[in-house]
């Protein structure tokens, strides 16, 4: 009979409950706190940044004001808002501010899926080469125009790029029929600088200097284009993929302990290493279509979590969701206020508020 490693135990034991029946939630130093708690709290400062976001911008808006709005539009309660709040608030703001909300949670999701699926803590939504793919093709949608991308809008041409780049890397990544992880890292960073270089050549070779500014701020990052219309897919996207996650997060759990671990606790590693991968992929084409390239949600939030309330995903995932989400709303907000008028990439403010936080957690890594 084959000896119970350390690592089995820590993938077999994550997250389970005490006799109490209580999940618990570590902190840094210890404190428990119950899940039930934790989730409410966070979905409620969730909708209090969400209100502080649609309240702030060019022209400033009092909360009161776009909670008036919202429960007009909403139930008809209270009499008719003023037209020009109606249209900041409703048809403007609250779109884009619950866009950045599910791109954030997904971005989030992603990052934590592929750092477990991996075992890589650099693994982020965009390691895979999604992104370069999606920004290729949106440069030639806005450089050369939709006639280039088979008369695809801008958006529907980076999901493309973003399935052909799922599709080039997952192929070079497999050995022996098999998902390599050392190899699927090694071809997502090649193929990226593949796909950037390509993008750069393209807009290289544009001679109009709007499109070129154009697809800069794409690739960036930006939530201006947002809309009720275009919100819709990515919002079903992540309900499908966190549909789809929550219930493998203890897979989750084994596949982070290593392959023999998971292994020998019967999960088919790379059976499900693949979907977790084809559902990550997947789900970045969808955000990265809508977003533009938006860095260091994936990669820090799943960090920081992990720091608070341990490596086990059954608490991970959901909390990572909502911080995420939370976070890429504040860096919105943030987007449209530090230089109004104008509009920072929010891919810009992510790297600012990002890269620090980061660098924190390679020098806390280190002293412990």
């Amino acid at each position: 009979m084959r000896r119970q490693t350390p690592a089995d135990v820590r993938a077999d034991t994550a997250g389970r409950r005490p006799p109490g029946g209580r999940r618990p939630v570590r902190g840094r130093r210890g404190r428990i706190t119950s899940l039930p708690v934790v989730i409410p709290l966070l979905f409620l400062l969730l909708l209090v940044t969400v209100c502080a976001a649609v309240a702030v911008g060019s022209v400033g808006v009092r909360p009161a004001t776009v909670l008036d709005v919202v429960a007009h539009r909403l139930v008809g309660a209270g009499p008719p808002p003023a037209v020009m709040d109606d249209q900041i608030v409703w048809n403007l703001r609250l779109p884009r501010v619950l866009l950045a909300a599910v791109v954030g949670a997904g971005l989030a999701v992603v990052g934590v899926t592929l750092q477990a699926t991996v075992r890589n803590p650099l693994a982020d939504p965009y390691v895979l080469g999604v992104s370069a793919g999606a920004g290729l093709m949106a440069a030639v949608a806005i450089t050369l125009g939709s006639a280039a991308v088979a008369g695809l809008s801008t958006s529907a041409a980076a999901f493309v790029g973003a399935l052909v780049a799922t599709a080039a890397v997952l192929g070079l990544s497999r050995r022996a029929g098999r998902v390599v992880p050392s190899r699927l890292i090694l071809a997502g960073v090649t193929l990226s600088y593949l796909f950037t270089g390509a993008t750069s050549f393209v807009i290289f070779r544009g001679s109009n200097a709007e499109a070129a500014h154009s697809v800069l701020f794409w690739l960036l990052g930006s939530l201006s284009e947002s809309s009720w219309s275009n919100l819709s897919l990515p919002a079903a996207a992540v309900l499908i993929a966190g549909l789809c996650l929550m219930p493998r997060t203890r897979t989750l759990n084994a596949l982070a302990a290593g392959d023999d671990a998971a292994l020998s606790l019967g999960v088919p590693v790379h059976r499900v290493r693949l979907r977790l991968l084809i559902t990550a992929s997947l789900l970045t084409g969808v955000l990265v279509a809508v977003s533009g390239g938006i860095g260091f949600v994936g990669l820090v939030v799943p960090h920081l979590v992990r720091l608070v309330v341990g490596p086990d995903h059954r608490r991970l995932l959901p909390i990572a969701l909502l911080v995420g989400a939370t976070y890429l709303v504040v860096a919105d907000a943030l987007s449209r206020v530090l230089v109004r008028p104008e509009e920072l990439p929010i891919g810009i403010v992510t790297a600012v508020l990002g890269a620090p936080a980061f660098l924190w957690l390679l020098r806390r890594s280190e002293a412990s």
